[in-house]
């Protein structure tokens, strides 16, 4: 079962996810197209490192991602995050998650600067 995590409730959950202090951050995944993070993109923030990897390239640029790290996955709504997070437990990720409500969520629980589209 993948974890439904509201963006407003994304900072409790790579605090629990966080290892010892010197331990490399938790991954925000972005899956959407480029395309759409031009559109809309989140900022970084202190406690977890982005990386954008559209869906359909997740499965060739596995590689790129720890499966030791724990990870969100975020897209627009929360549909595309979740079939990748899904993809991700079944080849190794202990500690995945879906951003749920995606970015559009994102906008209305956590940074109201974050466009909708």
């Amino acid at each position: 079962m993948i974890a439904q995590v509201r963006p407003a409730q994304l900072s409790d959950w790579l605090a629990a996810q966080a290892g010892a202090p010197d331990a490399e951050p938790p991954v925000v995944l972005d899956v959407r197209e480029p395309w759409e993070l031009q559109t809309a993109s989140v900022a970084p923030e202190a406690g977890f490192r982005l990386v954008a990897i559209p869906m359909g390239e997740v499965p060739a640029r596995l590689g790129e991602l720890e499966p030791e790290r724990p990870v969100a996955c975020l897209c627009h709504h929360g549909a595309r995050s979740l079939r990748v997070a899904s993809f991700l437990a079944a080849n190794g990720f202990a500690q995945v998650a879906n951003i749920a409500g995606g970015i559009d969520a994102w906008s209305h629980e956590r940074d109201a600067g974050v466009p909708r589209y």
